[in-house]
């Protein structure tokens, strides 16, 4: 939560900030920061990986749906993500 990996990135509505858990350690890794599609506009982006905690933000777009759906084949193992809002919100009742 202290890392502040979003301390430079721009809070707007339009922007979602998310966290994925990976089930394990990752069978592969990927060169950091990642962005969807690589090529134009983002619509999601992979900003870094601590241990088995994944960061990024995505913007509000149906086509997002399927880049987070990769996100698993990425680092090669089952994976859940949440928005930061709700990772917060946990760890201010757990008090970290």
């Amino acid at each position: 939560m202290s890392a502040g990996h979003f301390a430079n990135q721009p809070a707007r509505p339009d922007i979602v900030r998310f966290v994925t858990v990976l089930s394990g350690r990752p069978r592969s890794t990927s060169s950091l920061p990642m962005r969807f599609p690589p090529d134009g506009a983002w619509l999601m982006q992979i900003l870094a990986r601590d241990r088995q905690f994944v960061v990024g933000m995505y913007r509000r777009h149906m086509k997002v749906i399927g880049y987070l759906g990769k996100i698993d084949r990425l680092f090669g193992v089952p994976v859940t993500t949440r928005n930061w809002n709700t990772m917060t919100a946990i760890a201010k009742i757990l008090g970290r």
